[in-house]
């Protein structure tokens, strides 16, 4: 499948729909479409389109987005992540998911938090993971700033879900939405409390990967069944 990230996949995904209409070629990965919006892989099972062939994302996409998620450690490990994949593909993030792990002690908050210079110098020089200093030094005030909250994480995250998440399945991938009032507001309350790279976008991809929303369309195997 292309290297795109699971928001860029659904945008591609919309470009394929269109050109398919217009009449333009297809660049629309391998397998057994029975709908646009929806690819049949070799294994039988229908899936978002923009899960295309690739089996790591297929996993992921199974197993992980959308699946309501509430444990704090969890929530800041893919707020993190969802930040270093800014500007770049999702699927490199997922590649490179078990290294970046590694590099931030399996995410642990109290560790990261105590990440002194030393330790952002050492991660520059990591070829493992992505190595923006800025982005990194994220991860650590994010930590900190998780560990000044009030309240759980999770507990503050969930707070931003909206009132009617799970109405229907979209119908389309032109259904589904890059930004929502409540994905700019988590982001802003995120910011004030000191948290980096938490723009409206990267917000609503984190609403989408822990659950808060379920983007499924139809026809996908793991789709809102019809209200």
């Amino acid at each position: 499948m292309s290297d795109t990230t699971a928001a860029e996949s659904i945008a591609t995904a919309r470009d394929t729909v269109r050109d398919a209409r217009e009449g333009k070629p297809s660049a629309a990965p391998a397998g057994r479409p029975s709908r646009p919006d929806v690819l049949v892989g070799d294994d039988g099972v229908a899936r978002c389109a923009w899960v295309g062939a690739d089996t790591e994302y297929q996993r992921y996409h199974d197993e992980e987005w959308g699946t309501p998620l509430h444990d704090d450690r969890a929530l800041y490990e893919k707020i993190c992540l969802e930040g270093f994949q800014a500007g770049l593909s999702w699927r490199t993030i997922l590649l490179r998911r078990p290294a970046f792990r590694e590099a931030f002690n399996g995410f642990d908050i109290d560790q990261v938090a105590a990440f002194t210079e030393n330790d952002v110098e050492q991660l520059v020089q990591n070829a493992a993971i992505i190595r923006h200093r800025g982005k990194i030094e994220a991860t650590i005030a994010n930590a900190r700033a998780t560990l000044s909250l009030s309240t759980p994480l999770s507990e503050l995250i969930w707070s931003f879900a909206p009132s009617e998440p799970h109405r229907h399945a979209p119908v389309s991938l032109a259904e589904i939405p890059a930004v929502t009032p409540e994905a700019t507001a988590l982001s802003k309350r995120l910011r004030e409390l000191g948290f980096r790279f938490v723009g409206p976008t990267t917000m609503y991809a984190l609403m989408q990967s822990a659950g808060l929303v379920d983007d499924h369309v139809a026809g996908c195997w793991r789709a809102l069944e019809p209200a």
